[in-house]
């Protein structure tokens, strides 16, 4: 029997973080949850909160670490040993301060720029698993990054993150059951629709 994916958001357990931008892994994985119909969260002995289903057939595990971002690894790795998931098949969202707020990006493997969540995963899953980037913009200032990542979304960063979160979820079944190229480029086309013709 093939092993499921595994689709894991990463963010800080308890309602005092459920709005920080650090969470916003939390946010699309929630959203995954209701839009498809998975099975209520619940609590594991892997140190994580599960969610059973499937994307267009495909088999599907939903993951929040409940270990902090810090040790996001103890949690993901236990779980990829237990259901004998590869790499591949673990698609991680989180937020990415070097991107704009409202971007995204797709790649697998690569280094974990000093996010201590991917340091984690890297450690206990090896780097080669997709990582769904999710831009929350940067402060400007060095100083400022932790107060910014841990300080909740603003009321105006509404309207752009509601329309990111949609488009991922539209998107995310492409993922596991096509290619992730098909995903990203499903996401873009929802985000910047196509610019209407010039009056002739």
């Amino acid at each position: 029997m093939a092993a499921p994916w595994i689709l894991v958001g990463l963010g800080n357990p308890g309602g005092h973080y459920a709005r920080n931008r650090h969470n916003i892994g939390f946010l699309a994985i929630d959203e995954i949850a209701r839009r498809y119909n998975f099975t209520p969260f619940r609590p594991t002995k892997f140190q994580g909160d599960l969610a059973e289903g499937s994307l267009d057939g495909v088999k599907c595990l939903l993951v929040k670490p409940t270990t902090y971002m810090n040790l996001s690894g103890d949690c993901v790795g236990a779980i990829m040993r237990f259901f004998k998931i590869p790499p591949e098949q673990l698609i991680v969202f989180h937020d990415e301060l070097e991107l704009p707020a409202s971007k995204f990006r797709v790649k697998r493997g690569g280094g974990h720029a000093g996010h201590n969540g991917l340091k984690s995963l890297d450690a206990h899953c090896t780097p080669d698993y997709w990582r769904v980037r999710l831009g929350i913009g940067h402060p400007g200032d060095k100083a400022r990054v932790t107060a910014h990542v841990l300080s909740d979304f603003a009321k105006a960063d509404e309207a752009w993150l509601s329309p990111l979160l949609d488009a991922v979820t539209d998107a995310i079944p492409l993922f596991v059951t096509k290619t992730e190229r098909e995903f990203t480029e499903s996401v873009s086309r929802k985000l910047t629709p196509p610019k209407p013709p010039k009056p002739a």
